[in-house]
């Protein structure tokens, strides 16, 4: 499983957006409600490259099949332990392009964008 470093993840999301025309890379944040509440990345694809979707850890086995297997994923949590467990599950269900975004949202705010929040 390839590990990204938050300082990596838009250098990943313009290279898989040029690797793999007409998906647009996908930040899959797999934490609690409450969480994405308290800190989240901006769904913003016309300037980070990427979309972002939240889908809890725990909601992921009844609904990855929302997603496209060949879009480029990228799997978030709070440190990165849950979006590994999350990236092997779809790895292991036939998603060609899958990441864990190691260091989490804790990483994000204290690497790339400071006014996320810490918690």
């Amino acid at each position: 499983m390839m590990q990204l470093q938050v300082g990596q993840v838009a250098d990943w999301a313009k290279q898989m957006g040029t690797q793999h025309p007409g998906h647009t890379p996908l930040v899959l944040d797999v934490r609690e409600p409450w969480e994405l509440q308290t800190a989240a990345i901006a769904n913003d694809p016309a300037t980070n490259g990427f979309q972002v979707l939240h889908m809890p850890m725990r909601t992921v086995p009844a609904r990855y099949l929302e997603l496209d297997k060949h879009q480029p994923v990228a799997c978030l949590c709070h440190h990165g332990a849950r979006s590994m467990q999350v990236a092997m599950f779809l790895e292991n269900n036939g998603f060609t392009q899958v990441v864990n975004i190691q260091g989490g949202i804790h990483a994000w705010a204290t690497e790339v964008d400071a006014r996320v929040p810490l918690y």
